[in-house]
């Protein structure tokens, strides 16, 4: 059986390359960017060796190899460095590290260090120690501020950017404030929306998602508050409400500026004062609910010319959560390409390794206007297409290789050239949808509703 080895380096991108590279080599390679995740990782799994930077962002090898050695994890240790910490790496030796490599790294040294490290394991054996029930470290049942924790099948990420909006999603997550998450399409407003509700005192009751664009406006109060029977036509039946269903958890509207005026209005009256009455019934029932919402949209804006509540808007708005798009966590474009090719695997029945370095570079550079849903579906029908061990540039699809847009752009600004602007993008990309609405600092949905609004052919 392969040996399992731990890469702990904060260099996302080398750490994946390397990863890549030692699977190829027949290794099974976990990573971790950090001291604490790699402590979680060690205390969880069996490793056969341990691949650790010196310097990491809240340590360094020797005070990894130092716990280890207190955990009894009695592991082959190798630390990477660079020339000027050579006399540091001698002092890990010294400590109990098997050996020490030089940065930049040389592939095949490194593999031979690590196939004598195996050849020569650690005087004690590598068992798991038994999981406490709580210590300082890790509290039972809190949550260890790791950011690239993975939860629910969703990878929060190591960007300043990713770190930022997880710190606020766990500071208002106990409260009971309402939350506002703006963000484009495909950035994950739902998962946000789903881990504050895991983080807060409601975790054990329902979470209730309900996207408002696509209920038809006539029945968005029934899909809300419910129905009695024969209240309108098609109601054959009484009707649970969302709101009654999420009764004591979260309920959350995705969407929330496509609501009709006059459901606002219900919604805003439900709010204020936790009751709701079914359409067509004469009783209300009492709810107890966290309210969560998202929208792609300006709702300022559509408060200034009418389409939307500024009550509604300030009820629904105790906090803001702004979701950055992919293009600002490049950081983490690369972890969230490996982690969907892994979910990939699994559901489509294949075992891949990887991306090849063309590969991973194109998708480091790209644009990706449909931010994390559009990665997770290139890297889903790559996976499906790639017909050896690494998805290669081939399999990403056609538009993934062509060059990455220039630095001119057209941002949207002003309602009186948005018209002008639109076309003017459309040219610059030869109608190509998803460049122009990079180009105008709007996602693909939006672009489509100012197509039809302005009557624009494309």
């Amino acid at each position: 059986m392969a040996a399992s080895i731990l890469i702990i380096e904060d260099d996302i991108t080398f750490g994946i390359m390397l990863k890549t590279w030692l699977s190829k080599k027949g290794f099974t390679v976990d990573t971790a960017s950090s001291i604490a995740h790699a402590r979680k990782q060690l205390l969880n799994h069996a490793y056969g060796l341990v691949l650790s930077d010196l310097r990491l962002p809240d340590g360094d090898g020797i005070q990894l190899l130092e716990w280890m050695n207190g955990k009894k994890l009695h592991l082959p240790l190798i630390i990477m460095t660079g020339y000027a910490e050579v006399q540091t790496a001698v002092t890990a030796i010294k400590s109990g590290a098997s050996d020490y490599i030089s940065k930049p790294v040389n592939p095949d040294e490194l593999l031979k260090k690590i196939n004598d490290a195996l050849a020569n394991p650690q005087p004690a054996t590598n068992e798991i120690p038994k999981k406490k029930t709580s210590s300082p470290e890790h509290p039972a049942g809190n949550h260890h501020p790791n950011h690239q924790a993975w939860q629910e099948n969703f990878l929060e990420g190591n960007s300043e950017a990713a770190k930022q909006l997880y710190n606020y999603v766990r500071l208002v997550a106990p409260t009971s404030m309402s939350v506002l998450i703006n963000g484009a399409s495909g950035t994950g407003k739902e998962y946000v929306a789903h881990r504050i509700h895991q983080l807060s005192d409601r975790a054990d009751k329902p979470f209730i998602a309900i996207d408002c664009g696509s209920i038809p406006k006539e029945l968005a109060a029934s899909e809300f508050f419910g129905h009695v029977k024969g209240s309108f036509t098609g109601a054959l039946t009484n009707k649970t409400g969302a709101f009654v269903a999420a009764n004591g958890g979260t309920i959350f509207l995705d969407e929330i500026g496509n609501l009709s005026y006059e459901v606002q209005v219900q919604l805003l009256r439900a709010l204020q004062e936790r009751r709701v009455r079914p359409v067509g019934s004469i009783e209300e029932i009492e709810v107890n609910i966290r309210f969560i919402s998202a929208t792609n949209e300006d709702l300022q804006l559509a408060i200034k010319k009418g389409a939307f509540r500024e009550d509604l808007y300030h009820r629904i708005n105790e906090f803001t959560l702004k979701m950055p798009s992919l293009k600002e966590r490049k950081e983490d474009i690369l972890l969230f390409a490996n982690f969907f090719l892994d979910q990939a695997n699994k559901e489509l029945g294949k075992h891949l390794l990887g991306f090849d370095f063309k590969a991973a570079e194109t998708i480091q550079n790209y644009q990706w206007p449909g931010n994390l849903r559009q990665l997770k579906n290139t890297v889903r029908r790559a996976t499906l297409l790639a017909q050896n061990d690494y998805i290669g540039i081939s399999d990403l699809g056609y538009d993934m290789k062509e060059e990455p847009l220039g630095n001119v752009s057209f941002p949207l600004r002003d309602e009186k050239r948005e018209k002008e602007q639109i076309l003017e993008a459309l040219q610059q990309t030869n109608n190509n949808k998803s460049k122009a609405a990079v180009l105008l600092g709007i996602d693909r949905k939006t672009l489509y509703n100012k197509l039809k609004l302005y009557n624009i052919e494309a």
